[in-house]
């Protein structure tokens, strides 16, 4: 985990923003006192702990320059799996053997660098553009997955150049955006979020050396939009809209707080958000959106992390394993989340998309890139 004190409808689908009544400004309101308790998460995150702890120990020195070899990093069942091309630098061995005491590690080999795949993944991109293809990789380094995006029809792989890397062709369908009721300063994470007359979820309470503000999905407004709770409160204005990682921050003058609502529509549970950390591929994280809420009186949980997009999105995709909805139409900008050793919870990421005919899927954005573009933290 980071310490968070340190870290500068479409038609019958899920749709990008709920469209809904603009609500008139609220008048001053007594603030009803938030009611916290612990999560529950499902057993199969909270096996996965000391896992994503030793994992988080490793991807720690990846970010310093010593990832040339690099492929993925991987939470199975039991272990931690590092897949690597070539002869692991001494620093990640030191990494490998200090997570070891946390949870079992093993190194892999890989074919190919993730740096590789990357590279492979621009050229495909460039050659394939006018299919729109959205260009993601293995985690065990072994290849580059084109997923062209619905317009697939007639498509074959012998249309896809030679890229020095093997190629694998799929089709998940058109990507569409996913777009509590009555929050109150401070602001928290998992409320209603109203821009005119549509509606997204607040994400996770952060801020940066100067403000505060609350992290949400880029697609929920644009620089100097008013944003409002769902009664019409004033929250805050929209800035810093960044469509090419589809997030964005509502400063909040009136302050925002590190707690996240898990309840129904019209309950005042939260949870402590307490830090974040970064994403693995095989971890269990849940998510907090608002219309979800309002269907299953509580967070979704069971979305196994697949994959990394390695397109210029930089999202992540996690599938939701029973076969339910990962997500609906007003979740966008709702807090991922996973638990923490201490029982709390730590902000893994913020809803932005599923797939037309498969709501299993949920694409999201990590809370990592997020610090890397803002320079944001965790609000106290």
């Amino acid at each position: 985990m980071n310490d968070n004190r340190r870290l500068g409808t479409a038609f019958g689908i899920v749709a990008a923003l709920i469209l809904t009544g603009v609500p008139a400004p609220a008048a001053a309101k007594p603030a009803p006192q938030p009611v916290s308790q612990r999560f529950e998460f499902p057993a199969e995150a909270r096996r996965q702990i000391p896992l994503v702890q030793a994992a988080g120990t490793i991807r720690r020195v990846l970010d310093l320059d010593a990832d040339t070899g690099y492929a993925g990093l991987e939470i199975q069942d039991d272990r931690v799996v590092l897949w690597w091309k070539g002869t692991v630098p001494a620093p990640v061995r030191r990494a490998v053997d200090t997570a070891r005491r946390q949870a079992p590690v093993r190194i892999a080999g890989a074919a190919y660098s993730l740096s590789e795949l990357r590279a492979a993944g621009a050229e495909l991109r460039t050659s394939l553009a006018a299919g729109k293809p959205r260009i993601k990789y293995a985690v065990d380094g072994s290849r580059v997955v084109v997923d062209v995006a619905g317009g697939g029809a007639g498509f074959t792989t012998a249309q896809i150049p030679p890229v020095g890397v093997p190629v694998e062709l799929t089709d998940q369908g058109e990507k569409v955006l996913t777009s509590r009721r009555d929050d109150w300063p401070q602001w928290k994470g998992g409320a209603d979020q109203i821009n005119g007359n549509s509606r997204c979820t607040t994400g996770f309470a952060v801020r940066n050396a100067d403000a505060e503000f609350i992290l949400t999905a880029g697609h929920c407004g644009s620089n100097g939009d008013t944003i409002r709770d769902g009664t019409g409160e004033f929250v805050g204005t929209f800035t810093g809209d960044l469509d090419s990682h589809d997030i964005g921050l509502v400063h909040t003058p009136s302050g925002s707080d590190n707690l996240m609502y898990v309840g129904g529509l019209d309950s005042n549970l939260v949870t402590t958000v307490e830090g974040w950390d970064w994403v693995f591929p095989g971890e269990y994280l849940c998510q907090s959106g608002g219309s979800s809420a309002r269907d299953t009186g509580a967070p979704v949980c069971g979305l196994r992390v697949e994959k990394f997009n390695t397109d210029s999105g930089d999202a992540v995709e996690a599938r939701q394993v029973d076969g339910q909805p990962a997500v609906r139409g007003g979740d966008s900008g709702g807090p991922v989340f996973g638990p923490s050793a201490s029982g709390n919870t730590i902000a893994k990421g913020i809803n932005n998309y599923t797939y037309v005919g498969n709501n299993t899927i949920l694409g999201f954005q990590d809370f990592g890139t997020a610090t890397r573009d803002y320079g944001i933290w965790i609000a106290d």
